[in-house]
């Protein structure tokens, strides 16, 4: 084969693991190849566009890919349309999407709630958000800024609430920085069964983190990990550079209760996390708080517990929070009664101690550890403390 005929080879090849690549990625980004590599909104997308204008007016502002006169930035270019962030749609476009505040330039999350289906979420989620509970430090709630109603849509609102991260999403870099989140979370379930108000769906979805305290770059809400305007990737500090808070999140399943009722039933709704015991093969009503213990620690045993090492300090706590008989399962009070007994034993060594994947190979613990034993000796010298928490 000559020159030139190699050459061309060597073309083609390329061009075929570029496509290749460019179709990982839209499976990866889309969940398949979208009609929005043609510059077509999708179905469900197209009531953000109809309602553009109408939301600019009440003072929020979506990306350019939902304007009414939106052309794609890449047509009549050479650029790859993956590599164009008005190529990408929201993760739930027919519920969710992001925004900006124009009076103050924040970020916002627009939640459009039918009301025959949810008819409780509203309510409650203005009930943690108003005085006096907004101002408790151990509510954990997302707040809402405001609820709009959709002016064609009688049964619906909008609510607008802060746009928040998913609290996995950054790696956690230490112990410490588990604890403190689990501290949280706790301490927001507590607060709402306190007030008895049951979650029903407090799974790993609903668990969200105020990222913005923790990225340098403003995040984009569908690639967490670029730019806001795709330009290049995201800039982030540890959790112990810069403590984050954690929120809890959609209220569409949650019930509120008498304070008289002691143990309310309920029929079971079924949220995310389709592992509860007392829903399996069964109708009959049940109590849903016990439910919530088992939700939140059936998230910390699949995100924490069973896939990294370390974490056999909470794992008797956690293996009780999702015992088989509810009844058996301790209430949020008792949780972070024993939560905080543990907390106080953990010594510093073992919180500054490197959160370690199981699935972790040699080759990336030697890197990922030697870059953790710089942190941690950075911030052993400056005093920063092994446990992260927010100044306010």
């Amino acid at each position: 084969m000559g020159l030139r005929s190699k050459q061309k080879a060597a073309k083609e090849a390329e061009a075929r693991r570029e496509e290749a690549l460019v179709a990982q990625l839209e499976l990866a980004v889309f969940g398949g190849i979208r009609t929005a590599k043609h510059g077509q909104l999708g179905e469900s997308e197209v009531w953000w566009s109809q309602h553009y204008q109408w939301l600019k007016d009440s003072g929020y502002l979506l990306r350019p890919r939902y304007a009414p006169d939106w052309t794609p930035s890449w047509q009549g270019t050479k650029r790859n349309w993956t590599t164009c962030e008005d190529s990408l749609p929201a993760d739930f476009p027919s519920r969710i999407l992001d925004g900006t505040r124009l009076s103050d330039g924040k970020y916002v999350a627009l939640k459009r709630v039918k009301k025959a289906d949810h008819p409780h979420e509203v309510d409650i989620a203005q009930f943690f958000s108003s005085a006096p509970l907004a101002g408790e430090i151990a509510n954990h709630c997302i707040p809402i800024h405001e609820v709009l109603p959709i002016p064609d849509e009688e049964e619906s609102v909008l609510i607008i609430m802060p746009l928040l991260g998913d609290y996995a999403e950054l790696p956690f870099d230490t112990i410490g920085e588990t604890v403190e989140c689990f501290r949280q979370l706790f301490e927001g379930l507590q607060f709402m069964h306190k007030h008895r108000v049951a979650h029903r769906d407090c799974m790993s979805r609903n668990i969200m983190v105020d990222a913005s305290s923790l990225y340098v770059d403003a995040f984009h809400p569908v690639v967490p990990s670029m730019k806001r305007d795709y330009s290049g990737d995201a800039r982030f500090r540890t959790r112990t550079q810069r403590p984050p808070k954690y929120f809890l999140i959609d209220f569409g399943l949650s019930r509120r209760y008498d304070h008289s009722v002691a143990k309310p039933l309920g029929v079971p709704i079924w949220g995310g996390d389709k592992h509860v015991p007392e829903f399996q093969n069964s109708n009959a009503p049940c109590d849903p708080f016990p439910t919530d213990v088992f939700y939140l620690g059936n998230a910390i045993k699949n995100d924490f517990v069973d896939p990294n090492l370390g974490f056999d300090f909470i794992q008797p706590l956690i293996a009780d929070m999702v015992q088989q008989d509810p009844s058996k399962r301790p209430t949020m009070d008792e949780v972070v009664k024993r939560f905080d007994t543990i907390r106080a034993g953990l010594r510093s060594w073992k919180l500054r101690s490197r959160v370690v994947d199981k699935r972790e190979s040699v080759f990336e613990g030697v890197i990922r550890g030697t870059s953790h034993w710089i942190r941690r000796i950075g911030f052993v010298a400056r005093g920063v403390p092994a446990v992260p928490r927010r100044s306010s």
